[in-house]
C-alpha cells in the first residue's frame, strides 16, 4: 500500500487533470470579469445549436432508447457482466445507488416547479392547456428516452470493465473496438478531455439551478440572512460531505444511498398524506402517464418546423443534452456496480429504478403544486412567468402543508443528501479517469477524489457571482452535450462490435 503510494505520480494521467483544471479557471475568470459578454456568447452558440442541429440532439435521443431495447431483448441479453454468478450488490443497494447517483437533487427541484415552467408555454395551451399537458411533459423530458442515455453507456461500460477486464477506466477505451490503437494517441486523450469538461458543465449547472433554493429554504425556516455567501457556504457544506463520504469508498456511497432513499420517501409521504391532495394527485398521475404512453411517439419527434412557439428547442433540445452531459460519469458508475448481472437485468433494472423513483417524485410533488393552482387559485406560473424566482415559488408552495418550516428542513436535508450521493459516484468515476491504468476493483487514491471534489465546486460559485440566467445555464449544458453526442455513439457501437462473438441467438 505504502509502495502504491509513492507511485501515484507516475500513475496518473497528467493530461486529463490539468488540462480540465486549467480550461475552469480560465472560464471561471471569465464567467466572474465578464459576465455580460459570456452570457451573450452562450446564447450565440446555443441558438445555432439548439436551432439548427436540434434534429441531431432527437435523432440521438431516439435512437438510443431504440438501442436499449434491442441489448435488452436480443441475444445480447444474456451476456452477463463479468464471471460472477451472482450480483454483487442487493436489488436494493443497487436500485437505490442508480437512482441517487443521478440528478436526483435536480430530480427533486425539478418536479416541484417544472410543470409551472411548461403552464406559461403556448403549445401547451394549443394541446389541450395546463391540467391535461403541463404535468405530462416533465414525464417524458424525464423518462424513457433520457434515461436511455445512461443506461446504453452503463452496458457498454460495464461490458468493458467486467468481461474485458480494461484497466483503462477511461471514456476513450470504450471507444477502441471501433477507434482501435487510436485512442493511445491524440484522439484518445481529446475524447477524455471532451468527457471531463462536459462532465464539469453538467455539474456546474445542476449546483447552480438547485442551490438557490436551498439557501432560501434555509432563510425561510432559521431566518438566516441571505445572499451569495449563504450559498456559497451551502456549496462548501455539500462538498464535505461527499467529499469525506468518498473517503470511505464504496462502502460510504452505498450507505449514503441507502439513507437518502429513506429521507426521500419520508418527503414523498408528507406531502402525499399531510397535503390533503392524495386523490388529485394520483388521478392526474395516472392521467399523465396515459397521455404519455398515447403519444410518446409524437412528443419524441415533434421539431416544430415552421418555429411557431420554439417548444423541442427550449425544453427537449436542452433536457436532451442536459442527460447527454452527465453520460460521462453516471453510466460509468452504473456499469461498475452492475457486475455479475447480464445485460437484460441492467437495462430493464435500471429502467424500473429510474423511472420508478424520478416519475413518483414528479407526479407527487408536482402535481401538489399544480393541484394549489388549478383547485386554490395560487397562480404559481404567472408568478414565475412575471420573473420571479423558482426557489419563491417553491416554497410559497411549502408554506400551504402543515407544518411548513419542518416541510422545508426535510427538503433540505434531502437535498443536501441527494448532492452528496451523486457527487460521490461522479467524483469516484472521474477520479478513475484521472489514471493511466487502474485494476478493475481498485479504488481511487483519497487524495485524486479530493482534487475532483473541489474542481468540482469551483464552476458553480464562478456561475452564482457571474448571475447567470436559467437560460444561459442550459446553454452551457446543450454546448458541451454536441461533442458528447458523437463519442456516445462510438461507445456503443463499440460495445456491438466487441460483444457480437458472445451473443446468443
Amino acid at each position: 500500500m505504502e509502495g502504491q503510494k509513492k507511485k501515484l505520480f507516475g500513475r496518473l494521467d497528467w493530461w486529463s487533470i490539468l488540462i480540465p483544471m486549467s480550461v475552469v479557471v480560465a472560464m471561471c475568470i471569465l464567467f466572474m470579469l465578464f459576465p455580460g459578454q459570456s452570457a451573450a456568447l452562450l446564447q450565440l452558440i446555443r441558438s445555432f445549436l439548439g436551432d439548427e442541429c436540434g434534429l441531431y440532439y432527437s435523432l440521438l435521443g431516439l435512437g438510443i432508447f431504440a438501442c436499449t431495447m434491442h441489448m435488452a431483448f436480443s441475444g445480447y441479453g444474456k451476456i452477463r457482466l463479468g464471471r460472477e454468478e451472482r450480483p454483487q450488490y442487493s436489488s436494493f443497494a443497487w436500485g437505490t445507488m442508480i437512482f441517487t447517483s443521478t440528478m436526483a437533487a435536480d430530480i427533486l427541484f425539478y418536479s416541484l416547479c417544472e410543470w409551472a415552467l411548461y403552464a406559461n408555454e403556448r403549445h401547451i395551451e394549443e394541446m389541450g392547456g395546463i391540467q391535461a399537458w403541463a404535468p405530462v411533459y416533465p414525464l417524458f423530458h424525464w423518462g424513457p428516452i433520457a434515461w436511455s442515455f445512461y443506461i446504453a453507456l452503463a452496458v457498454a461500460f460495464g461490458y468493458m470493465l467486467h468481461v474485458r477486464g480494461c484497466k483503462k477506466q477511461k471514456f476513450s477505451e470504450a471507444c477502441r473496438p471501433i477507434l482501435g490503437e487510436r485512442v493511445d494517441g491524440i484522439w484518445g486523450k481529446l475524447i477524455d478531455l471532451i468527457a471531463i469538461f462536459a462532465l464539469i458543465a453538467g455539474t456546474a449547472t445542476t449546483f447552480s439551478l438547485a442551490t438557490p433554493l436551498l439557501s432560501s429554504a434555509l432563510c425561510r425556516v432559521f431566518g438566516f440572512p441571505g445572499g451569495r455567501g449563504l450559498t456559497i457556504f451551502i456549496l462548501l457544506l455539500i462538498a464535505a460531505v461527499y467529499t469525506l463520504t468518498v473517503w470511505f469508498g464504496m462502502k460510504g456511497v452505498s450507505r449514503l444511498a441507502s439513507g437518502c432513499t429513506w429521507l426521500f420517501l419520508g418527503l414523498l409521504l408528507y406531502v402525499l398524506l399531510a397535503g390533503k391532495e392524495t386523490a388529485y394527485i394520483l388521478e392526474t398521475g395516472f392521467s399523465s402517464l396515459g397521455r404519455l404512453i398515447q403519444n410518446f411517439l409524437g412528443m419524441a419527434t415533434w421539431m416544430d418546423p415552421l418555429r411557431e412557439n420554439y417548444f423541442p428547442q427550449n425544453w427537449t433540445i436542452y433536457y436532451w443534452a442536459y442527460w447527454m452531459v452527465w453520460c460521462v460519469a453516471t453510466p460509468f458508475f452504473i456499469g461498475m456496480i452492475s457486475k455479475g448481472r447480464t445485460v437484460k437485468n441492467t437495462v430493464l433494472g435500471a429502467y424500473g429504478w429510474g423511472l420508478a423513483g424520478t416519475f413518483t417524485s414528479f407526479i407527487i410533488l408536482g402535481n401538489y403544486g399544480l393541484a394549489q393552482q388549478m383547485k386554490h387559485g395560487m397562480d404559481i406560473s404567472g408568478f414565475i412567468g412575471g420573473g420571479g424566482a423558482y426557489a419563491e415559488a417553491i416554497l410559497r408552495i411549502f408554506e400551504t402543508l402543515p407544518l411548513p418550516k419542518l416541510g422545508m428542513l426535510l427538503l433540505c436535508v434531502t437535498m443536501i443528501a441527494f448532492y452528496s450521493t451523486t457527487f460521490d459516484s461522479i467524483t469516484m468515476v472521474v477520479s478513475s479517469y484521472s489514471y493511466k491504468e487502474l485494476e478493475n476493483g481498485e479504488e481511487p487514491d483519497k487524495r485524486v477524489r479530493t482534487f475532483w471534489a473541489v474542481m468540482f465546486i469551483l464552476f458553480p460559485i464562478a456561475l452564482i457571482f457571474a448571475e447567470n440566467s436559467m437560460y444561459s445555464l442550459q446553454s452551457v449544458s446543450i454546448i458541451a452535450a454536441f461533442p458528447i453526442g458523437f463519442i456516445i455513439v462510438l461507445i456503443v457501437a463499440g460495445f456491438y462490435r466487441d460483444a457480437s462473438g458472445r451473443r446468443t441467438k
